[in-house]
């Protein structure tokens, strides 16, 4: 079964009208640890939270997503004021105004425009009838479905991004292999020069004893364990992208991996042609973790 990557980042929306009023939900998603979801919705309307943060939580594993549910009232559509809020609200305007002497009071317009002073029709608390709040949360649904096939979409568009960039990798690591095999040669020049500068002159030392140090600098400089993690974790990485689904954190441990092989093998390096390969994967796995942080 073939199976999609995705991205954490994307934006969707929906909208509608219905009992005189224009609804819109927009959903913007970008990345996060783990699902943080985020809901703005309309004074009263507060109980269409846990639904829908549930129904976010099936369709999502990761991101920060914002969900804002935004209304407006068609003209001709009846409009009063709240007794009971209005009378709050002017109350708290007095006391104000007696603690204050010096301020002006406060518009009648301002006063009106606090959430819950204002009314529409015949309609609750939250200025909706009863019988939207389906279509609100069919609205919500319908968004969540257009931000999964974005961040879809933008998985596509990633998952050729990283397979690029592990084609580099893979070039750099084959370029570190050929480089590792002059480093016995480049050691031996360089300890005899070491020697000879020392003693301020050519001198001539046993073979037998130049390949016994030889030796010892091979085997503290012997990228070879390196180079077969690295390929290691290529297999592993390809494996994960076959995979697709849910692997950003597992993905971001392994660059990890990828790094801490880059290192090691920088540190290890006696030539100058070791060590521009590995400041090359360097830079490919670097750009490789950036990409990883927008998977899902």
């Amino acid at each position: 079964m073939q199976h999609d990557l995705a991205s954490m980042t994307g934006f969707a929306h929906a909208e509608g009208e219905a009992g005189g009023c224009l609804w819109m939900w927009e959903l913007r998603s970008v990345n996060a640890r783990g699902l943080d979801l985020r809901f703005r919705l309309p004074p009263g309307l507060d109980t269409l939270e846990p639904a829908l943060r549930e129904a976010a939580g099936r369709r999502l594993r990761r991101g920060a997503v914002n969900a804002t549910l935004s209304l407006k009232r068609e003209a001709g559509a009846t409009v009063f004021a709240d007794p009971a809020a209005l009378a709050q609200v002017m109350a708290l305007a007095r006391e104000i105004a007696e603690r204050l002497p010096n301020c002006p009071p406060p518009r009648a317009e301002l006063l009106l425009a606090l959430p819950g002073v204002l009314r529409h029709g015949d309609a609750g608390e939250s200025g909706i009838d009863a019988a939207m709040l389906p279509l609100l949360q069919a609205g919500f649904l319908a968004a969540l479905d257009r931000l999964a096939l974005a961040r879809a979409a933008e998985g596509a568009r990633l998952g050729m991004v990283l397979h690029a960039l592990l084609g580099e990798i893979a070039l750099h690591r084959a370029a570190a292999g050929l480089a590792a095999a002059d480093q016995p040669a480049a050691q031996r020049a360089r300890m005899l020069e070491a020697v000879s500068a020392l003693l301020g002159g050519p001198v001539a030392l046993p073979e037998e004893r130049i390949a016994q140090e030889v030796a010892l600098l091979a085997a503290r400089s012997d990228v070879r364990e390196e180079l077969d993690r690295l390929d290691s974790h290529l297999a592993a990485a390809h494996a994960l992208l076959a995979e697709a689904v849910g692997i950003g954190r597992r993905f971001d441990f392994l660059v990890q991996e990828f790094n801490r092989e880059a290192n090691t093998l920088c540190s290890k390096s006696a030539s100058p042609a070791l060590t521009e390969a590995g400041l090359r994967l360097k830079a490919s796995i670097e750009q490789l973790r950036e990409q990883v942080q927008n998977i899902e």
